[in-house]
């Protein structure tokens, strides 16, 4: 398959070290929910944001691993979610997930691998680097916004658990739990929610395992405590309240890969050539700046072809979408 990026937009480009010391400024400000930002009103600075919340993070060091954009703000980040286990509607989380508390938490390990048991999220966490990274999210509903995450690569807590050589695949699933979790409560989907990747995508450099957003604790509704962050995929492949892992030797099926084959495949791999069944996927609308917002073209890979689609070598993306 060729792979384009047009040479006028390249909102999702790695950058080197040098240019993302002097994006700095642009990462602490955020997009206005109105399209007067667009017309140069002035960005608000975290500080300047309402409704800001939850612990500081400490010792959070800088990723060149960013986009070049801008992020969007606290409030678009966190009052417009896909989260079904506390409701279909995009304000539903925000509001459903008010007094789910993710501590204490652990998660369980099994599978091929040298190190399998239950471990408190202290253990898998706490010991670990955190790094901030700014990263377009791109929901399969043609909207996206940019998120600065912070949280660890997930290649790194791999490595502590020693996968052997059958393991082939990651099986994540979040937790279950319908009185805690409301929308669990419906049968939207066949809960837990499940989630997978091979290996070579959860050990790339991009997929990172988070645990905060702008410097502080992941918000609940966001995915709290730990969810997944895989920067070249739909967003339905971002597994929230991760409560198990497991690596296999065969590759799992997702909850929507389950529930409607037909439109939700395996790789879930950002590909404007091909449409959802039910709408286009060729041009995506930024949220945060109204709902006249110009929409803009759907990159392949979501804007990181050079970093990963070596991965998929060989394989046709049309048929394994």
């Amino acid at each position: 398959m060729l792979i384009k990026r047009p040479a006028d937009i390249e909102p999702s480009e790695i950058t080197s070290e040098s240019v993302y010391q002097r994006r700095r400024t642009l990462l602490k400000m955020s997009g206005l929910a109105t399209a007067g930002a667009i017309a140069g009103i002035p960005l608000l600075s975290l500080a300047e944001q309402e409704g800001i919340s939850g612990r500081e993070l400490q010792g959070v060091i800088e990723s060149p691993l960013s986009t070049a954009e801008p992020a969007n703000s606290w409030q678009d980040i966190t009052t417009y979610n896909n989260y079904y286990e506390f409701g279909t509607g995009k304000a539903d989380p925000a509001r459903n997930a008010r007094d789910f508390e993710p501590r204490p938490w652990s998660v369980v390990v099994k599978g091929e691998c040298d190190k399998p048991g239950r471990y408190d999220f202290e253990d898998l966490v706490d010991n670990q680097q955190l790094e901030e990274r700014v990263y377009r999210f791109r929901c399969v509903e043609a909207w996206s916004m940019v998120i600065p995450w912070v949280g660890i690569p997930l290649a790194s807590i791999i490595g502590r658990l020693q996968p052997n050589s059958n393991a082939k695949f990651l099986r994540f699933r979040t937790l279950h739990d319908p009185e805690r979790m409301p929308g669990q409560r419906r049968r939207t989907l066949d809960w837990p929610y499940t989630e997978g990747l091979t290996m070579a995508e959860a050990m790339h450099p991009l997929t990172l395992m988070a645990v905060g957003l702008y410097g502080r604790e992941l918000p609940n509704q966001n995915g709290a405590p730990m969810r997944l962050v895989v920067p070249w995929k739909y967003g339905f492949k971002s597994i929230k309240a991760i409560a198990e892992i497991e690596f296999t030797r065969r590759r799992p099926r997702s909850s929507w890969e389950q529930a409607i084959p037909s439109e939700y495949g395996f790789y879930a791999n950002v590909n404007p050539e091909v449409d959802h069944p039910r709408w286009s996927q060729a041009r995506e609308r930024p949220i945060g700046f109204g709902l006249f917002a110009r929409k803009k073209p759907t990159l392949m890979f979501n804007g990181y072809a050079d970093q990963v689609a070596s991965l998929y070598s060989g394989l046709d993306l049309r048929k394994n979408f």
